[in-house]
Formats: structure tokens, sequence, C-alpha cells
């Protein structure tokens, strides 16, 4: 094959210097390549030119299928790109600008987002509740995402301890509050999307926060703000992704009555008993753990706004990383939920 090689070589270098089209010089080669492929079809096997080009029929053959399947996946890239083209030329009267064409390409490229679910996650409004271990990635993946408005609700501030597993924080903003440290990074992530960080505590009054957002994400370390964003989230008919870790094992569901799933009260009746469930600055938690659990929460938010594939309503999955078990059970809504069975008030 070095022959050929040789000549392609050649032929390149000819075209370039006397300024031929790329195609003009591929056509070239590929003239060239049929004359070898017709040499070893209808020369006998001991003639000298078959010795000269080396390799049987087959391989050259399976050669030129190869640069068949690249010159085809080219073509569709770039048929693809110029069915984009016209909406970056015109990006003032469509949804993005071509940096965010660019950017976003890999999740255009997916049949089941495409340009359609992009324009939903850049339209969509999330709120994350929590700024630490699962809210780190889930806030680094939704702003890398291109989801258009996140909020951050978080009243903590950056500690030494904290950046083990919180690794949207870093140890320059030691002593900021979460929520602009993270507002920081995400910012620097991705300028095209709005950041809104709330440096407060969770509380009932929140309700009217949550008015505002289309999809809530609940990284939450403690039990009462879990069951009372589950029933705020109940009230406003508002979707809910819930994930909650310790040490090496963490869970993660969707909760949405609205579309018949169960509450996460359905699913957790009752708070577990004091001291029952130690916290992770009591019991440790493996680094890792938290980006498994948080970018999970990230990937079903991404499938909730955009309707890609099957999310976690009515399912809790259960990751065990210290044995790299993961398992899914079915969770279903519970009639006499106080929060959303027949006779709540939600």
């Amino acid at each position: 094959m070095i022959p050929f090689l040789i000549m392609a070589v050649v032929l390149w270098g000819v075209g370039a210097v006397t300024q031929a089209p790329t195609r003009a010089r591929w056509a070239m080669i590929g003239i060239l390549y049929m004359a070898v492929i017709l040499a070893l079809a209808v020369l006998p096997e001991a003639h000298p030119m078959r010795t000269t080009l080396g390799g049987s029929l087959g391989e050259w053959l399976l050669l030129g299928g190869f640069a068949g399947v690249i010159a085809a996946y080219r073509f569709g890239l770039r048929a693809l790109r110029a069915r984009v083209a016209p909406v970056a030329e015109n990006a003032s009267d469509g949804p993005f600008r071509p940096a965010e064409l660019d950017r976003y390409m890999r999740h255009i490229l997916l049949r089941e987002i495409g340009g359609p679910g992009q324009k939903k996650l850049k339209e969509a409004k999330v709120l994350v509740i929590g700024a630490g271990g699962l809210g780190a990635p889930v806030l680094q993946y939704l702003a890398a995402s291109g989801v258009g408005t996140i909020g951050v609700i978080d009243d903590d501030v950056v500690e030494a301890s904290n950046l083990q597993r919180q690794v949207i924080h870093t140890d320059a903003r030691l002593g900021v509050p979460k929520v602009f440290s993270a507002a920081e990074a995400m910012r620097a992530q991705n300028p095209f999307v709005e950041v809104r960080p709330y440096h407060r505590r969770f509380d009932a009054s929140c309700a009217v926060l949550i008015r505002d957002y289309d999809l809530v994400l609940d990284g939450s370390d403690n039990f009462d703000t879990r069951y009372l964003v589950n029933a705020l989230c109940v009230a406003e008919k508002t979707p809910l992704i819930a994930a909650a870790i310790t040490q090496w094992e963490g869970q993660i569901s969707t909760y949405n009555p609205a579309e018949n799933g169960p509450c996460y009260q359905c699913v957790f009746p009752e708070r577990p008993a004091e001291g029952m469930v130690p916290t992770c600055a009591e019991a440790g938690v493996a680094a890792p753990l938290p980006g498994i659990l948080g970018t999970m929460m990230a990937m079903e938010a991404l499938k909730a706004i955009t309707g890609a594939g099957q999310g976690l309503v009515g399912r809790l999955l259960i990751h065990d990383a210290l044995y790299t078990e993961t398992r899914v059970i079915t969770v279903k809504k519970r009639e006499d939920c106080p929060i959303c069975g027949r006779n709540s008030h939600g």
C-alpha cells in the first residue's frame, strides 16, 4: 500500500500547489483508488503490479469502506450544521446566539433533546435547595446544560471541611456565602444563564419563591427542610426531584402527585427518630458520592424539562457506592398521605 500512499500524497501536493479545490484533490485520489481496485480485480495473482500494490482485494475494499464511513459521517455532520446555520445567521430573531449553538451542539445532536429540547432548557426555571455536596454538581451541570434561570438557596458559608466533596467551591472562597460562591462558578462556566442566589434559610415563606420556578431540586441535609420542601411543592403543584446521602449510600426520586406519583411523605411517612440517621458531619461521607447522586439529579432534571426518556416518578433509586450496586424500587402514592392524599389540602 506504500506506493499508493506516496502517489496519493503527491496528488494532494500537486493539487495544493495548483490551488485545486479540496473536492478535486479528493476526486483524484478516489480515481487512483478505483484504478487500484480495478487492477487487483483483473490482473492475475502473480502479476508484478499486484505485488507492488500489496494487500488483497478484500483488504483494499475494507480500507475503502472505512474511508466511506468517515466521509459519510463528515457529510452528515456538515448537513446538520447547515440546518442550524440559518438560525445562527438570524440569531437576533432565533432563540440562540451563534456561541450558544456551538456550546450546546452535543445536546442538539441528541435525538431525544435536539433544538426544541435545548430551547425548553433555555426557557426553564429551576430552583436548587442547598449549595453543598448534592447542590454542587447539580448547579454545575444545570448551568453547563443551558438551563436558562437557576435559583439557589442556602444560608451557609464555605468552610474548609466542605471542600472534600462540594466541588463548586474553592479554597479562595472560604467564608463566602455558598450561594455567591456557587453563582460565581456557574457564571464562569456559562455566561448565558441567569443565576439567582438566595442567601437565606429555606422556610415556609419560600412558597412564593417556588411559585416562580418550574422545577425544584432538593439537596438539603436535614429532614425538617425535606418535608417542608415537599409540602410546599405539592401545594404549588411543582415537580420535585430530591436526593439524600450518607456515608456510602444515596437515594433519589422524582415526586410529582400532579402526575399521579407519590410525594416525598408518601414514601417516607414519618421522620426517623432522633439520632437514627446520622448526618454527614456525624458519620462521614465518601467524597464522590454526592457527585454521583447530584449528577443523577441534574440528569433527571434535564429529562423532566425536555421530556426525554423515563423519569423517576413512582420509582426510588438507591445507590450503594461501597459495593457498586444500584437498585430501583417501585413507590406508590398513599391515599391517606396528609400532604397529597385524598383528605389533604394539597
